[in-house]
């Protein structure tokens, strides 16, 4: 419910200022809650949702904001420095949107923007063809191309979640990735599913290490994750708790497909 009615009054705010259905909206944010509100958001609004990497330099994301012609960027203190120096750049670019106290004289603090839309939203009646979101390659070969994914991707990618993890969702269900957000795998095989479902997901903003995966698996007890080869690898070469050993069941699914045994 508290997600709901912070991406309504998101939307209505977004609304007020001229966003629409099919406008692009940048994300340039690390994994935080008013990130999952701000894909709410746009969605409700028939909007594009453009996921971007709070870790891209200024040419990254001048290319891309360029590119798909985002109409709003959302960033946070981290990403914010980046951007700056391209607003003048951008004249499509109408709001930058600041999170967790990103602050400079062109930016509208979020908090100030949902405390400022109404709660009730006319939600865009939206088709399962209709773009929902627009990602970028990594560019190895040529420029980064953006991908433009119809809402109705979630639904298609959800067999593959679902039985990858065994049957996801199974009562308690906790998730949690290190995948950025702003990537497929990490939208696609964590974030979007998980919420699909109605099941809490782990946000950690912080570097990773075999240490910190360990304490955050045993904190809040998750269940299941999606894991990169090189961060798995660096799991089953630590020494976890042996109190967290075993209480930990996980049900981890590398990003090259392999699966790996509770």
């Amino acid at each position: 419910w508290d997600l709901d009615s912070r991406a309504n009054r998101l939307a209505n705010a977004l609304r007020a200022g001229g966003v629409g259905r099919g406008d692009r909206v940048a994300l340039i944010l690390p994994q935080r809650p008013e990130t999952v509100v701000a894909h709410l958001a746009t969605y409700k609004l028939g909007a594009v949702a453009v996921p971007l990497s709070f870790l891209f330099g200024p040419d990254a994301l001048l290319y891309r904001l360029a590119d798909s012609g985002a109409k709003v960027a959302f960033v946070d203190p981290q990403s914010l420095p980046n951007l700056a120096p391209l607003v003048a750049r951008l004249p499509q670019l109408a709001r930058v949107v600041g999170v967790a106290g990103a602050r400079e004289s062109f930016v509208t603090p979020f908090e100030a923007l949902v405390e400022g839309g109404a709660r009730h939203l006319e939600t865009a009646d939206t088709k399962p063809t209709d773009p929902a979101l627009l990602v970028y390659t990594s560019g190895t070969t040529g420029p980064p191309k953006g991908a433009l994914m119809p809402h109705s991707c979630l639904i298609g990618n959800l067999p593959g979640f679902i039985y990858s993890h065994d049957g996801f969702p199974q009562p308690g269900d906790v998730f949690w990735s290190p995948a950025d957000w702003a990537w497929t795998g990490g939208l696609m095989d964590a974030l979007l599913p998980t919420l699909y479902f109605g099941l809490p997901i782990v946000a950690y903003r912080g570097r990773f290490s075999a240490d910190t995966a360990y304490t955050l698996l045993e904190k809040y007890r998750v269940t299941n994750s999606f894991l990169f080869p090189t961060a798995l690898k660096m799991m089953m070469k630590a020494e976890p708790d042996p109190l967290a050993r075993r209480r930990l069941k996980l049900r981890a699914i590398m990003s090259a497909g392999e699966a790996v045994g509770e």
